[in-house]
């Protein structure tokens, strides 16, 4: 079958497209044909060598096939979406039968594709982590990336009372609000408490979304009233963030708290009513993920290098 795969760790460079044999499902395992699959950061990363650890980490020698995220036709018909460790970029992959959902009509591959690893991530930052209750504000930074977006959506699904998108640019700030987001403000550090109080009526906020990291999160713990909610789930800035007194914590009853997908997959699997809710609410229309641009299997590598240099919007996906 056809395949992209790396013999060794590096950039998008390594990766060469491949005739391989077929894999072979076993038990509690079903085979699907991919129709597409999905790119994701956490593919670079496994292609230069960084998921080394873990249950869900890349197994076995190379040459490796990456890939994370696959829709597709199981061998008996029923259209599917499955998260692997590892052999997505392929025509064939061998996915958990506990890390499959069927997939409803109405939903593209592309839009099922941005559920998996974003969606999966925005419902439990929201619902798992900060636990939001009705009528609550939330801010959501980078929210017009991939998990922001959707982070944006549900927390109007989920019932805030006010949602508060960061974005670094008029663009970003513009989409922001048609997603549904009731004020779009910049998201850096200086100046953050202020606008995000302007943007609350003049109240401190009960939960905050981060990605971002460094001195945007040191500035987003000011902005949290009391039992007030911070989930940190990435840190794109690459800087550190200053170190957290407890006391100041104390003192308004906040919790700081982090997430990251993998580990829960692998303890409980992808499938399951989280990720069929959120496929449901797409299908309804209730829930717009955001689709990007669509690459041959063969250019994985541009896919790859577009990612890293930010030239692109939306879900990329691969087709075979």
């Amino acid at each position: 079958m056809r395949a992209m795969q790396y013999e060794r760790f590096g950039g998008p460079e390594v990766l060469r497209e491949a005739d391989v044999p077929d894999p072979v499902a076993g038990p509690g395992e079903s085979l699907v044909e991919v129709a597409a699959a999905g790119v994701n950061f956490g593919d670079i990363k496994q292609i230069a060598g960084e998921h080394t650890e873990g249950p869900y980490a890349p197994k076995g020698p190379l040459p490796r096939i990456p890939g994370m995220e696959v829709v597709g036709r199981t061998a008996d018909g029923r259209r599917v979406l499955g998260y692997v460790a590892q052999g997505g970029y392929a025509a064939k992959t061998v996915v958990a039968d506990r890390d499959l959902v069927a997939l409803p009509d109405g939903v593209s591959p592309g839009e099922a594709l941005a559920l998996l690893v974003q969606g999966l991530t925005a419902w439990h930052l929201l619902r798992s982590v900060a636990r939001i209750r009705p009528g609550e504000s939330v801010v959501v930074h980078a929210a017009a990336g991939g998990t922001g977006s959707l982070a944006v959506q549900l927390a109007r699904e989920f019932g805030a009372g006010r949602i508060i998108a960061t974005a670094s640019s008029d663009e970003k700030r513009a989409f922001a609000l048609e997603l549904g987001a009731d004020e779009a403000i910049d998201g850096g550090a200086e100046g953050y408490r202020e606008r995000v109080l302007d943007a609350n009526h003049g109240h401190p906020v009960d939960i905050i979304l981060d990605a971002i990291g460094g001195p945007v999160l040191d500035a987003a713990l000011d902005a949290l009233g009391y039992l007030g909610r911070l989930v940190t789930y990435g840190a794109s800035s690459r800087q550190t963030a200053a170190g957290i007194d407890p006391g100041r914590l104390a003192v308004d009853s906040i919790t700081v708290a982090g997430f990251w997908l993998i580990p829960l997959i692998a303890a409980h699997g992808a499938g399951g009513p989280a990720l069929e809710e959120l496929l449901d609410l797409a299908a309804r229309r209730r829930l717009r993920p955001l689709v990007g641009a669509a690459y041959d299997l063969g250019r994985a590598r541009d896919a790859h290098e577009d990612l890293l240099a930010r030239r692109t919007k939306g879900k990329l996906i691969l087709s075979p």
